[in-house]
């Protein structure tokens, strides 16, 4: 049942507070899988369908009607993040005139639902157990950081520079190969402004921006 506005979504969330993934797949008559390489956004998929979220794959936050984009976040016990995390799929083409401001990342970004799942790598999907959730919105300082990360990997990427372009860009924002096999590539700009196909490629917030993040919220 999708919630009807903000304080009800959080409160949805703080009722999975404490519950194993196995325990919110069983409410909902779904099988676990035994670990996540061939099922990578299980788990985000699972909490998206416990909480109501409407928008799936597409481009848009996954709750559009009350500005909301939800993410969870693997945590070691420490509530440590365990890996970087997917923000949207970075366009490579046909994005002369792109402004920050009207940029997937940004409003994917604009407010999020963050949800940790705490666990190790080793810890069986099953087993692991939902956090706190905590709502974020970026301070001015935070959204000068992404801005400045995105606006410098877009250039490049006009310029044809996506093949140099690595996860070491950016200081909070990255850019990754975002692709299920070698082979489905996508169209992009060449170094000499020629079509070349390549990985598509993905927003990543790194580590270091999402653990200053949650220390901020649970004083860790």
């Amino acid at each position: 049942m999708r919630p009807l506005d903000r304080a009800a979504l959080l409160h949805s969330a703080e009722q999975l507070t404490g519950l194993s993934l196995a325990e919110i797949a069983q409410q909902l008559g779904l099988s676990v899988p035994e670990n996540l390489r061939r099922d990578k956004g299980w788990i985000g998929q699972l909490l998206e369908l416990a909480l109501g979220a409407s928008a799936g794959s597409k481009p848009e936050q996954d709750f559009p009607e009350l500005g909301v984009e939800l993410k969870t976040i693997p945590v070691d016990e420490r509530g440590k993040p365990l890996e970087t995390t997917f923000v949207s799929v970075a366009p490579l083409t046909g994005i002369s005139g792109l402004r920050w401001q009207d940029s997937n990342v940004r409003n994917k970004l604009s407010c999020v639902l963050w949800i940790p799942i705490i666990g190790t790598r080793q810890t069986p999907p099953g087993e692991r157990i939902v956090g706190p959730p905590l709502w974020w919105q970026p301070t001015a300082e935070e959204e000068q950081l992404l801005r400045q990360d995105w606006e410098e990997i877009m250039e490049l990427i006009s310029l044809g520079q996506i093949q140099t372009l690595s996860a070491r860009h950016g200081q909070v924002l990255q850019l990754r190969p975002k692709a299920a096999n070698s082979k489905a590539l996508t169209e992009a700009v060449g170094a000499q402004g020629q079509p070349i196909m390549t990985l598509p490629r993905g927003f990543y917030l790194k580590t270091g921006f999402t653990a200053a993040l949650l220390a901020r919220h649970f004083m860790i």
